[in-house]
């Protein structure tokens, strides 16, 4: 009897998830560790904030999926690793030994320079912290009536949170009662098409969002631009680059140039063939490409076939990420833009389309939908 172990419960686990669930891997131990008994979907949680979804339309449980696919769960993190001795520890101290291990835990949000702010401070990552974050932040916002908040980051993470927030907080205060920023130090939507990029700016001006662009740091009031420039704000987001968690550094695995783990065609590690890294948590270094939840819900098929290969006593397959993605950056309103290479569009009908890819992609994962059951 082998062990897989899987570490973390992201979209590519997802997948591996559904694959056992249909057809289960004769002998073969499957453990999942994740510290959270669901998986908020992040592409829907900008739509949860604007208020058109509940929450648990935004997340997959484990508990009936794990047991449809015959899993182990453990409800913890991952700590620490040793690839070497094949051993992973929980957060708990328990040492689990693998035989292939795979691992979609994600990253952490490098939010250090905005550490000294007196404002209350949101990392978008891990999601559950965020959104109960968010759940006390607005409930504090309707006391007192009146909103400042700071939204770091100019990716498609910062601009979509922005203006679900700034959506949410004109309903529930009125628009005069909110004063909503976004503050990007490295340009707004970079790799996005010119297109793309102004009508971003004309939304964000037509809904009252200041957009500044600088470098920030916290401060006791809010924040501080590199230019001098004081914002006053209850609350800050941080939609910041990601960093990898600190056990990865000691973990034995050949890690890229950016410290998360090093992975080749197939979603392999480079230094040790029986381990697998998929999502935030891996760089392919032979076709890198940017971390977003795009890549790790395309890579959870591959994964799958090569996670019951490799099992199997057989080499992995390959595996080209796109060249291109599709983005359906959401607004506010039930209303999105596109954005696909130099192509670029908006409107309701874009929502639409959002709102159908996101509904479907959640039913993959729940068991009553699933075929048989």
């Amino acid at each position: 009897m082998k062990r897989l172990l899987l570490a973390g419960a992201g979209h590519a686990h997802l997948h591996v998830l559904k694959t056992l669930a249909a057809a289960r891997w004769p002998e073969v131990e499957v453990v999942l560790v994740s510290p959270y008994t669901r998986q908020i979907y992040s592409g829907m949680v900008p739509g949860w904030i604007a208020g058109h979804y509940t929450l648990d339309q935004c997340a997959a449980e484990l508990p009936p999926l794990v047991q449809r696919a015959g899993v182990r769960f453990i409800e913890g993190s991952v700590t620490a690793l040793d690839a070497g001795r094949r051993i992973v520890t929980t957060s708990s101290g328990e040492e689990i030994a693998y035989d292939v291990l795979s691992l979609d835990t994600g990253a952490v949000v490098d939010h250090t320079v905005l550490a000294g702010s007196g404002a209350t401070l949101l990392p978008i990552r891990p999601l559950e912290s965020f959104v109960a974050g968010w759940e006390t932040q607005l409930a504090a916002f309707k006391q007192q009536g009146t909103a400042n908040l700071v939204v770091v980051g100019g990716g498609a993470a910062g601009v979509e949170l922005v203006l679900a927030v700034r959506y949410r907080l004109a309903k529930e205060l009125g628009a005069g009662a909110s004063h909503v920023h976004l503050v990007a130090g490295g340009g707004l939507l970079n790799g996005h098409a010119a297109g793309v990029v102004h009508r971003v700016r004309r939304t964000l001006n037509e809904t009252g969002i200041s957009f500044i662009e600088g470098l920030a740091h916290g401060t006791a009031a809010g924040i501080q631009l590199a230019s001098g420039t004081k914002i006053k704000a209850d609350c800050v987001m941080a939609a910041t680059g990601v960093q990898p968690a600190g056990w990865l550094a000691d973990s034995g695995l050949a890690l890229a140039a950016d410290g998360f783990i090093a992975v080749i065609d197939g979603q392999q590690s480079r230094s040790h063939p029986n381990v697998f890294a998929a999502g935030d948590v891996a760089s392919r270094i032979d076709q890198p490409h940017a971390k977003s939840g795009v890549y790790a819900v395309r890579a959870g098929p591959v994964l799958s076939l090569n996670l019951a290969r490799v099992l199997n006593g057989e080499a992995p397959t390959g595996y080209a990420p796109q060249k291109r993605s599709l983005y359906l950056l959401a607004t506010g309103p039930q209303e999105a833009i596109v954005s696909w290479g130099g192509f670029s569009a908006s409107g309701h009908w874009a929502w639409r389309w959002k709102d159908w890819i996101d509904r479907r992609f959640m039913r993959r994962y729940v068991v009553d939908e699933m075929s048989g059951g």
